[in-house]
């Protein structure tokens, strides 16, 4: 094949002494059929550039810097210093942040964030610097560590045939990406989905951690990642994400914008319940349009909330969850967004402690709320247009 490509390739350029430079037609002084025949060639544009996904920014630029109390983000940045501190890029930050006690005014501690970092604006590949900021938050949902009445749905940690790969051991640049499977034979072949996984649940019953009595609320929970589950005697306890099955996470929001079944604007968390409830024959084919499985790990109840990708308690609305192949967990970022369903300005400094399956890009953020209803309505309404900035120390220029 290769050959006849090139006995073609002769033959065509066979009448023309001398080929036309781009995009003209062949010379006049070449009349001959075969060079008349030869078409104009044609202009190729070389590809444009990809935009660096950190570009250097003045204080001036970050939106609403001067305006913001950064006490509530100083004092969850000192807490991150408990890991981050070890690595080289913030032992030297980290140690002066220790050393601001008690922690300056208001004024004081705006001089020091800009006398310690330089800001650095997160930017797209086709340089533009907006992006997606969505909401999460820590549901509490009722359970039971038996199986009895309304509890009939089972929540799971990790089961002992999920196969859990880390591919960077082997491949350095896959430093992000796992690989899950289960052993069949010996086969590494990849891991129930959400609907086989139904099937399965009967024969493993005796491993489930807790019974929801919910179906709906559990999925949710495994959207957000953690939650508290509320036990009949009145006490609580906390799971959080221990692993997943390995499978994409697909939007059962947009799975109904597909179908028809919900306007653009009711495609809300509450939006979701209420299309659920008013058809539960359709709840299964609902859930198994995502099929992303997450199990869970029991934690006590403390800290201010759950232990998030970088293994510190998240703190309600200074906490983001971002992505880790081009933000640094337990970076200071600062976040110029709007509040839900508005367009009053939401300026924060905040903290990268967390990462999600379905958080991916550079100009990309999901903010935590907190826990409970209140925290849920928000997270569940928020969709927002925002700005990234990444604050690195000083002298410390972007990998």
């Amino acid at each position: 094949m290769h050959r006849l490509i090139v006995v073609l390739t002769l033959v065509l350029l066979a009448g023309c002494a001398t080929q036309p430079p781009p995009g003209e037609p062949c010379p006049a002084s070449q009349p001959s059929p075969a060079c008349s025949a030869c078409p104009a060639c044609p202009q190729l544009e070389p590809p444009k550039p990809e935009a660096k996904p950190l570009q250097a920014a003045t204080w001036s630029d970050v939106s609403g810097w001067t305006d913001e109390d950064l006490s509530p983000a100083f004092d969850a940045f000192r807490s991150s210093c408990a890991l981050i501190g070890k690595q080289a890029r913030w032992r030297s930050v980290c140690e002066q942040a220790s050393a601001l006690i008690p922690t300056p005014d208001a004024n004081a501690l705006r001089a020091w964030f800009e006398s310690q970092f330089q800001p650095w604006a997160l930017t797209n590949a086709d340089g533009s610097r907006s992006g997606l900021i969505t909401g999460y938050y820590e549901p509490v949902i009722r359970g039971s560590r038996t199986r009895q009445g309304s509890y009939r749905h089972p929540l799971f940690g990790p089961p002992d045939d999920l196969i859990d790969v880390d591919l960077a051991q082997l491949y350095p640049e896959l430093k992000h990406l796992r690989l899950r499977g289960r052993i069949e034979g010996r086969r590494l072949i990849p891991y129930f989905t959400r609907a086989e996984w139904a099937g399965e649940e009967e024969s493993r019953a005796a491993a489930a951690l807790f019974w929801i009595d919910d179906p709906l609320d559990l999925f949710f929970m495994e959207i957000q990642g953690s939650g508290q589950i509320a036990l009949d005697d009145g006490s609580r306890t906390r799971v959080s994400y221990a692993d997943q099955n390995g499978h994409p996470f697909r939007s059962i929001g947009r799975w109904l914008l597909n179908q028809g079944e919900l306007k653009l604007e009711e495609a809300s968390l509450q939006g979701i319940k209420n299309w659920a409830r008013a058809h539960p024959q359709r709840l299964r084919e609902l859930l198994d349009a995502n099929p992303s499985l997450v199990f869970f790990r029991e934690l006590p109840v403390e800290g201010s909330g759950p232990p998030g990708a970088l293994g510190l308690p998240l703190t309600p609305e200074r906490s983001v969850a971002i992505d880790p192949r081009h933000v640094p967990l337990g970076a200071p970022i600062f976040l110029a967004t709007t509040w839900p369903n508005s367009d009053k300005p939401l300026n924060r400094l905040m903290l990268a402690q967390d990462t999600g399956g379905a958080i991916r890009g550079v100009v990309r953020a999901d903010f935590y709320w907190g826990s409970g209803t209140e925290a849920g309505r928000l997270a569940g309404r928020m969709r927002q247009k925002g700005a990234m900035w990444i604050l690195l120390p000083i002298g410390d220029a972007p990998q």
